[in-house]
């Protein structure tokens, strides 16, 4: 019996650390195999760099896919395949959320050339929880971390917020939007709950 495979998204500052510090200490979904993209072999190494740096969108876009697709071959894939749970902090559709905004201007339609870029070769989600938040409140998160990346700008973060709500109205059956503005116990609730009924 194959895993299923639960993403976790938003834009940075929307609480995706402490949702997965939870499920980490959760007695039934802490079982699972815990990954992220960027990854942290040498080609997600390579992004982190591009992510701190002014690096040109459309090799930004190739690092991003060449370290996703490591991941899927390396981790992702084959712990479904022996029946693992993954959840993976970011997947594609931050790709898309995010690179569709540096690209702007670059290709015609950089949503749909990031989609199809990902086409017949990666893994969709069974669910991707999507933590909502105003990028105001995101960006004033941020300002506490040591290290910030070019992307932590509220204009920058609300086009960004705008694909990840226009990906989920197109996938509701995948996406299951949470309120991050609420407290903590109530984000625990919902994502508990949408965890609850995927299985």
């Amino acid at each position: 019996m194959k895993g299923k495979l639960i993403t976790l998204e938003g834009i940075d500052g929307a609480g995706k650390t402490t949702v997965l510090d939870f499920l980490r200490k959760h007695p039934v979904f802490g079982e699972a195999v815990f990954t992220r993209e960027p990854t942290t072999n040498w080609i997600g190494m390579a992004v982190e760099r591009a992510i701190h740096s002014e690096t040109d969108p459309m090799a930004e876009l190739f690092l991003f896919t060449a370290d996703h697709a490591d991941h899927v071959a390396r981790v992702i894939r084959p712990s479904i395949m022996d029946g693992k749970n993954v959840i993976s902090d970011r997947y594609y559709d931050s790709r898309i959320a995010y690179q569709t905004v540096t690209l702007q201007g670059i290709l015609d339609d950089p949503a749909q050339w990031i989609l199809n870029l990902h086409q017949g070769w990666t893994i969709e989600p069974d669910l991707t929880l999507l933590l909502d938040l105003d990028p105001a409140v995101a960006v004033s998160r941020c300002n506490s971390r040591e290290v910030q990346t070019k992307f932590e700008k509220i204009d920058f973060l609300n086009e960004v917020r705008k694909n990840f709500l226009e990906l989920s109205e197109k996938q509701p059956e995948r996406f299951c939007v949470i309120d991050a503005s609420w407290g903590i116990e109530d984000v625990k609730k919902q994502v508990t709950q949408a965890l609850t009924n995927l299985f």
